[in-house]
């Protein structure tokens, strides 16, 4: 017998968002104040469609989340906020500070986060994701 096989979706959405940062310990001219506008990619995945629109989440309202979790950052100098106090504000550290404030928008949805891509500009990006241990 063939065993059935269990589907998924996953959804993608892109925004940005501008801001100044330092990178701290660079110790090159990125350790100065300087702005990016940032690009975001969030895709989140679920394994059950809603009944009658049979759609995993509105891009609209996906996008939405997104955007409510940018805004903390949009137009700030992110050395200044509280998340980047302790972490460098690097692509890494706010590909996570995204994960993880769009993990907690959608929690109990039924959609999870797979992964958020930032870019400072066009041909190099940074990707947070998490893995089972």
């Amino acid at each position: 017998m063939t065993p059935k096989r269990k589907g998924r979706w996953r959804l993608s959405v892109s925004e940005d968002f501008s801001a100044a940062h330092q990178l701290r310990h660079y110790e090159g001219k990125c350790e100065r104040m300087h702005g990016h506008n940032f690009g975001v990619v969030a895709e989140v995945e679920g394994d059950t469609l809603s009944p009658g629109t049979e759609l995993l989440m509105d891009f609209k309202v996906l996008r939405g989340h997104l955007k409510e979790a940018l805004a903390a950052l949009d137009h700030r100098h992110l050395n200044e906020l509280a998340c980047f106090a302790e972490r460098n504000p690097s692509s890494e550290n706010i590909a996570r500070f995204v994960y993880d404030a769009l993990a907690a928008r959608l929690a109990g949805s039924g959609v999870a986060v797979a992964r958020v891509t930032v870019s400072e500009k066009p041909g190099q990006s940074a990707t947070y994701f998490e893995v089972e241990p």
